[in-house]
């Protein structure tokens, strides 16, 4: 029988494209990106650099031409608090207004101190705004109630610590990882432990599509979710982390404004990590950003990752929620790469979903 692919060939073209401008701006080691359906799994799209022709019959050695989005594994940093988040109010232990005061600066656990990214993150949050900014202590406390044992089953259960059946061979088998209160703390903000930004989609997919397990696939099927699928959150806490996580993208405290393109409706979450390299923490960086849009219907999760990228000096941000830009990136963040990227990307691909893909309610 004859196979069709999910992929839309014209979005694989501006995705590549795009991806491929961008990592000469910021200059990175590598990156990916995959467009996916969260009702379906159908994959749109799924890039990653560098790459080579196929047609070419070549030995290559080099680990740099791995598939970054299924066979590479990172610690991807605060994208996990979107789960840390959404298991807190599976759990009842939080509610999105639930206020967490008097949140120190940093705090040790065993011999390593856990900092905030930001210092002028205030010191009473409520919940949903340790999310939308990105609050490293918040997201600790929040995952201390969940507790250890929960936390771990909730990442399970969404795909980001399991197995993946995929239909390709190269995918990176999951590392098992032993819960105590230190990996806790560190997994709450997305440190500490390894997951493929193909397993951080079905996690996107699974907290924005009213809560239904989804298999990623390559191989075309008029599948949809149904009664059939695993629920594993209720509709009304995805629909509270869809409307967090577009928070994070359309309001003045958020850390990715560069991503909201008008008309498209994206929420995400950030996320900066440091590499680690001889048992620390090194300067590089892996940024990436989990969107999922339109979020008042989710249909699509996009996600881009840099690998190793460096700020770059003659790069020109035009605002997107006010007036002006600013010329040379201010960080070596998430918001100011990875986040600027799937903007871009959106505006070239939104138009093509819009034709195509996106159903009305």
């Amino acid at each position: 029988e004859s196979i069709k692919l999910t992929l839309d060939k014209d979005i694989q073209f501006l995705i590549r494209k795009e991806l491929i401008k961008y990592q000469e701006i910021f200059k990175s080691k590598g990156s990916a990106a995959i467009l996916m359906d969260v009702n379906n799994g159908n994959i749109l799209s799924l890039v990653s650099l560098p790459d080579f022709n196929p047609n070419e019959r070549q030995n290559i050695t080099d680990v740099n031409y791995i598939n970054r989005v299924t066979k590479g594994t990172y610690e991807l940093g605060s994208v996990f608090k979107a789960f840390t988040f959404a298991s807190a109010l599976n759990e009842n232990v939080i509610e999105p207004e639930t206020e967490f005061l008097d949140l120190p600066k940093s705090i040790k656990c065993d011999k390593y101190r856990i900092g905030e990214y930001d210092n002028k993150i205030p010191s009473d949050l409520t919940a949903e705004q340790i999310l939308v900014r990105s609050g490293n202590i918040g997201s600790v406390r929040i995952a201390q109630r969940v507790g250890s044992e929960k936390f771990k089953s909730f990442l399970e259960k969404v795909g980001i610590l399991s197995e993946i059946d995929f239909d390709i061979e190269e995918v990176a088998p999951q590392k098992n990882y032993v819960f105590g209160k230190c990996r806790l703390a560190t997994a709450s903000f997305g440190h500490g432990i390894t997951t493929t930004i193909l397993k951080l989609a079905k996690g996107y997919a699974v907290i924005s599509n009213g809560g239904y397990e989804i298999k990623p696939t390559l191989i075309y099927k008029e599948n949809k979710i149904s009664q059939k699928n695993k629920k594993i959150l209720n509709k009304e806490i995805s629909e509270q982390v869809v409307s967090s996580l577009r928070k994070i993208v359309n309001t003045e405290e958020g850390t990715a404004k560069f991503a909201n393109v008008e008309h498209y409706e994206i929420g995400g979450k950030t996320g900066t990590a440091d590499q680690p390299e001889g048992g620390e923490y090194s300067e590089a960086k892996i940024n990436t950003f989990a969107s999922i849009f339109p979020t008042s219907n989710p249909q699509f999760v996009f996600i881009v990752m840099l690998d190793t990228p460096k700020k770059s000096k003659d790069y020109y941000y035009k605002y997107r929620h006010r007036k002006g830009g600013w010329k040379g990136t201010l960080y070596n963040t998430a918001g100011w790469t990875s986040v600027e990227v799937v903007g871009k990307v959106i505006d070239k691909i939104g138009p093509i979903l819009a034709t195509k893909y996106i159903e009305v309610n």
